[in-house]
């Protein structure tokens, strides 16, 4: 095979990674030959030589891979976006899905997730603020001094640190932040765990 240009090689390799980032999948040949102004031939030629130069391109007739994004980088787990968890006063929440995203696993685990919108300031000591969007795990059980979502005696829905049980058994959800709620607390009958935060994506202001 003759060898092939290589800038257009540079500019098809750089393509196909912004495309797999924001899409979390391959183009097609049409889609790289469209954007690159060639046929999809030239593109089929391009990536079967970018396969055997072992440059990092690695091309199957299915899906292309390169070193930054691939089988390995690019397993995700599915989320939604359901709302907002009130860092406060517990309250009624229904549940909106706003948005479907895929989490890489390879920065936030694998499982079955949700994100929330963080309202309230009860939970700053956390690192959580307004705003924030909240990377809960969906699971029923809690270990102490997780945050979790939780719901209070009036099946109402907040945001908490699980701090154990008191003498009359009742679980106890904890604000986080000492500086305006010091020491406060809600204590509950039977804890009812709805998921545990993970992570916190946030953006700098």
């Amino acid at each position: 095979m003759r060898s092939k240009n290589a800038q257009l090689k540079e500019q098809i390799y750089r393509f196909v990674n912004e495309w797999k980032q924001e899409h979390g999948a391959s183009p097609s040949l049409k889609i790289i030959a469209d954007r690159m102004g060639v046929s999809r031939t030239t593109v089929y030629r391009y990536l079967l030589e970018m396969t055997d130069d072992q440059n990092g391109l690695i091309y199957t007739g299915d899906s292309i891979e390169t070193r930054e994004l691939n089988r390995d980088t690019m397993r995700f787990s599915p989320a939604k976006i359901v709302g907002t968890i009130p860092c406060g006063e517990a309250q009624a929440e229904e549940e909106l899905v706003e948005a479907y995203v895929n989490l890489p696993s390879a920065i936030f685990g694998s499982g079955e997730f949700y994100i929330l919108h963080a309202v309230g300031d009860s939970m700053e000591d956390a690192g959580i603020s307004e705003g924030d969007l909240v990377v809960i795990r969906r699971q029923s059980v809690a270990q102490i001094g997780d945050v979790v979502v939780a719901l209070d005696d009036q099946h109402n829905s907040t945001l908490k640190r699980f701090d154990g049980f008191d003498p009359e058994n009742r679980a106890i959800l904890a604000y986080m932040n000492q500086a305006v709620y010091p020491g406060k607390t809600i204590a509950v009958q039977e804890l009812q765990v709805q998921g545990v935060a993970q992570h916190i994506i946030k953006s700098l202001r």
